[in-house]
């Protein structure tokens, strides 16, 4: 790390969020570390998301609203402005778990120079708040690319110099950008990573990768492309044999 404080930049992208939204920037103000830059790049909501960000601009050091090319590209927008050294990204219906995630990610990095990334555990809950899903990256490995499987998403953390070096998030997957994008670091550029046995982020379930069954005959096809785009073999068996895996979540 370049100092013992480091910057570390969360960046939240929404559309019409204006019911969750509040929820996810109390999570990131209430941090016990205290030099975090919260990025808001918001996609032309008409449903008064605008207003409520305006309205704790305190909370927030760069607001950008305009329309885009949809999520991905909004994450790419933001991870663009970041000056952080450390980047995270929390979407507008998840919460950071407890007050000292941020703090918990820094001293990670602090114990070891070489880190470029950490990754911890997510815990899915439905609209009252009560959890219904744990998903933990302990037992996690870069092999579980070929059976479609990546750590959870919103508990990644990394240098902001792996996106200037591996680029961003790909415009041309509709829903697992993201896995392409951890597959290019932590497979291909095999990028230093260490896992934390921490609670990092709660998540509303009725993401966009488990909306429905075409949703997730997308998301497989997608993960099919990925793995070919980085050279690593894998078929559709291997792919869908993750729910199996997937199954101790839920216990």
């Amino acid at each position: 790390m370049k100092n013992d404080f480091p910057l570390v930049s969360i960046v939240t992208v929404c559309y019409n969020s204006v019911t969750t939204i509040e929820r996810t920037m109390d999570s990131v103000h209430q941090q016990s570390y205290s030099n975090i830059e919260y990025i808001v790049i918001d996609g032309g909501s008409k449903d008064g998301t605008v207003e409520l960000i305006r309205q704790k601009s305190a909370w927030v050091d760069v607001f950008v609203s305009e329309k885009d090319q949809g999520m991905y590209d909004a994450l790419n927008k933001g991870i663009a402005l970041a000056k952080g050294e450390i980047i995270g990204l929390l979407h507008a219906d998840d919460v950071l778990a407890s007050i000292n995630v941020v703090e918990t990610i820094v001293n990670a990095f602090r114990g070891d120079v070489q880190l470029k990334a950490v990754i911890g555990d997510t815990e899915f809950e439905d609209e009252r708040g009560r959890p219904k899903r744990y998903c933990s990256a302990k037992d996690w490995r870069t092999s579980d690319f070929r059976r479609g499987m990546m750590p959870p998403h919103p508990s990644f953390y990394c240098l902001k110099s792996c996106y200037n070096l591996y680029g961003g998030f790909r415009l041309d997957f509709e829903i697992a950008a993201d896995f392409e994008l951890l597959l290019r670091f932590l497979k291909v550029a095999l990028i230093r990573f260490q896992y934390l046995p921490v609670l990092m982020v709660r998540m509303r379930l009725g993401g966009k990768s488990t909306k429905n069954w075409r949703s997730n005959y997308i998301i497989n096809q997608e993960i099919q492309r990925a793995c070919e785009l980085n050279g690593l073999k894998t078929n559709y068996f291997l792919i869908y044999s993750k729910y199996f895996r997937k199954l101790k979540e839920f216990f």
